[in-house]
């Protein structure tokens, strides 16, 4: 059955078409406060996509336990990792989008890029709105995603969709299902590894930890788990790695539910009994910093890993804003607009400016 159309002003004829690029993060509370996890919480974990458990079962265990429970807990992790401009998630995808726009322009393309996080603000809807008010006739979705997943990707996709369902005049739709196995994407994370290696010298192991999803995915067609483990190869093989000299595991587990396994906490427990000393971590599945990969992986997981017996652990930064990151995603953004009318005759040097001073305003260029 379709969706009601949306009441929508009278449409101006002769406004000028626009092409559009969304990134969508996952999302993030507007405060690392208890008030605002229970907020996110509450979206984020009744989004059946996210919690395949039928409703009647889930919705008195999420909302008589985990929401009043967790958001405390939660809220203490966040304001661990907090930055002065905001969440870690949406400051760096923030900057991503500005330094995306600039990019493209320095290429010569019009296109407008804007982000939105799928739980939380902005949302989805509210960003497709501005962007239709500026007259948006073309589309790419590009979710911050490198795996696809239906916890994540698909999901993102859906509320797409479900925008597009109640408009009355539809943009052209493109979308990008993943790009794990993206060759300038593999290059920027192989680039960021190299770098770290330079500054702060190489450890014994290198392990990748991806988040981790139910097995039960996998058994049920989800490529997530193929995806992870061709991206770790990927990597690998750029670095030049031998199988020994690297690791992957999935991180992030919920509930009693077996997880897609290794786990990241069992494998940094084990390593230093195996003889792993100095240990090198990055993950590899997150385009930009956030509360799993900064409190969870570089400070918990550092944690874990001298208890047990390790000597050096070192956490890899994600991408971010680094100029091969935003390189490799405008390329990308660049594939999915072929064939649309995204050219300039020639680069406005004075808007580009104005682009390239908001980046530098939001300290995104290094």
């Amino acid at each position: 059955m379709p969706f009601p159309l949306k009441q929508e002003p009278d449409f101006t004829h002769g406004t000028a078409l626009r092409t559009g690029l969304l990134l969508i993060n996952l999302g993030t509370p507007d405060a690392p406060t208890a008030v605002a996890l229970r907020t996110y919480l509450k979206e984020f974990l009744s989004d059946p996509r996210v919690v395949e458990i039928p409703k009647l079962v889930w919705w008195p265990i999420l909302n008589g336990i985990i929401l009043n429970v967790r958001p405390k807990k939660s809220a203490t992790k966040y304001a661990s990792v907090w930055m002065e401009e905001g969440s870690p998630l949406r400051v760096y995808t923030e900057r991503q989008s500005v330094l995306i726009q600039a990019e493209l322009s320095r290429r010569g393309f019009d296109v407008d890029v804007e982000f939105a996080m799928r739980y939380g603000n902005p949302s989805i809807g509210s960003v497709i709105e501005k962007m239709r008010a500026k007259g948006l006739r073309r589309l790419v979705v590009l979710p911050l995603y490198p795996q696809y997943s239906s916890s994540t990707t698909a999901t993102a996709f859906d509320v797409v969709f479900e925008e597009f369902s109640a408009m009355r005049n539809q943009p052209d739709l493109r979308l990008v299902r993943s790009f794990h196995d993206y060759g300038p994407y593999i290059d920027a994370l192989a680039e960021q590894v190299r770098a770290h290696w330079a500054t702060h010298g190489r450890g014994d192991l290198l392990l990748f930890s991806f988040h981790g999803v139910p097995k039960r995915s996998l058994l049920k067609g989800d490529p997530y788990h193929c995806e992870c483990h061709k991206m770790g190869r990927l990597i690998a093989e750029n670095l030049g790695l031998a199988p020994h000299e690297w690791r992957l595991s999935f991180q992030s587990r919920f509930g009693k539910a077996e997880w897609l396994k290794p786990y990241t906490s069992e494998i940094l427990h084990a390593l230093p009994a195996e003889g792993v000393k100095t240990l090198d971590v990055m993950c590899p599945g997150f385009p930009a910093d956030c509360l799993e990969t900064l409190e969870e992986i570089a400070m918990e997981g550092k944690e874990e890993f001298l208890t047990a017996g390790g000597s050096h652990y070192r956490y890899i930064a994600c991408l971010n804003d680094a100029p091969a990151a935003i390189s490799a995603l405008a390329d990308l953004a660049q594939t999915h607009m072929s064939g649309w009318p995204i050219a300039r005759a020639s680069v406005n040097s004075q808007e580009l400016q104005l682009q390239q001073a908001r980046a530098i305003e939001f300290g995104a260029q290094k």
